[in-house]
């Protein structure tokens, strides 16, 4: 058994979209339409036939009470891991992404972490 797809809870798709492929650097796999809302995964460039992240509408009430208590709570709904923190860190604040917790160790980790724009905080990770 292996994870083939994860999901991410976002308030809007489109803007999801546009920041998790022209910001984070994802590519798009696949966009089906599904009435008011569609089926949309990411995949990383560096594993394209990898794990695929699902950009979840967060069209589900009790949902959308657990993403705002977690961002409220400070609380990542994923992490996602990066070569280079320090790179990436730098990276992202010149594309205006807004950091909660800048780069620090976390026993074998730094993390750091940011507001993704769609309702969520995400943790970026570079093993030690």
């Amino acid at each position: 058994m292996k994870i083939c797809v994860t999901s991410v809870p976002v308030t809007d798709q489109d803007q999801a979209l546009d920041f998790y492929t022209n910001i984070l650097g994802f590519i798009k796999k696949t966009e089906v339409p599904l009435g008011e809302y569609k089926w949309l995964t990411l995949v990383s460039p560096q594993e394209q036939s990898g794990v695929e992240l699902l950009l979840e509408p967060m069209a589900f009430e009790p949902a959308k009470h657990y993403q705002d208590a977690l961002k409220e709570a400070g609380i990542p709904w994923t992490s996602f891991s990066v070569d280079d923190i320090n790179k990436e860190y730098t990276k992202l604040c010149k594309l205006g992404v807004k950091f909660s917790i800048t780069p620090r160790e976390a026993g074998n980790v730094i993390i750091a972490v940011f507001d993704d724009t769609c309702g969520n905080y995400i943790q970026i990770m570079q093993q030690l």
